[in-house]
């Protein structure tokens, strides 16, 4: 027979300690939240990634760091916002940082998860696109003389000028 008053204490219990998936202050936890959550748990990070949470309290923001060798409330329905915070010579990523990757755009599904836009994120590093650039100048560059446009990413990488715009060191 179950005992059914002490599973009720139980579940009054449990709500109490905390084990309701609340967050601070009782509350439910959002559905972006438990989404990023459980996204977070199943994150397999290539050696060359890092994440870093600046509120451990506040998972839909992160910053993604990934080095040579990044949600918003709507997330899953909506896209994050990506945005690269190290100026970089690349013809899918402008100096202000924009991303041009079609997993953020047209082709966003909200089956995608936070690794499938890390690895499309390094894909776009090891595969730059010049048919849909944001730097058009290294995309240009990209198209009529690779040679040129790896002599450009590797200045760039080491800290330096590529034409008039200067690049901070950013190869560890």
């Amino acid at each position: 027979m179950i005992k059914l008053f002490s599973l009720k204490q139980q579940k009054k219990d449990e709500e109490s300690a905390g084990g309701n998936r609340t967050g601070a202050g009782g509350k439910k936890a959002s559905a972006a939240q438990l989404r990023i959550q459980k996204d977070i748990n199943e994150l397999n990070l290539p050696k060359t990634c890092e994440i870093n949470f600046p509120d451990d309290d506040d998972l839909l923001n992160f910053r993604l760091i990934i080095s040579p060798d990044e949600v918003g409330q709507g997330y899953p329905h909506d896209p994050p916002k990506v945005k690269c915070e190290t100026m970089v010579y690349h013809p899918n990523i402008d100096l202000e940082g924009n991303v041009c990757l079609n997993i953020l755009r047209e082709d966003w599904k909200p089956v995608l998860t936070v690794n499938s836009i890390i690895y499309g994120l390094q894909y776009l590093f090891l595969e730059p696109n010049p048919e849909d650039p944001l730097n058009k100048e290294a995309a240009e560059v990209l198209q009529t003389n690779r040679r040129l446009f790896e002599q450009n990413v590797h200045r760039s990488l080491r800290g330096g000028y590529v034409g008039a715009t200067y690049f901070e060191r950013c190869l560890k």
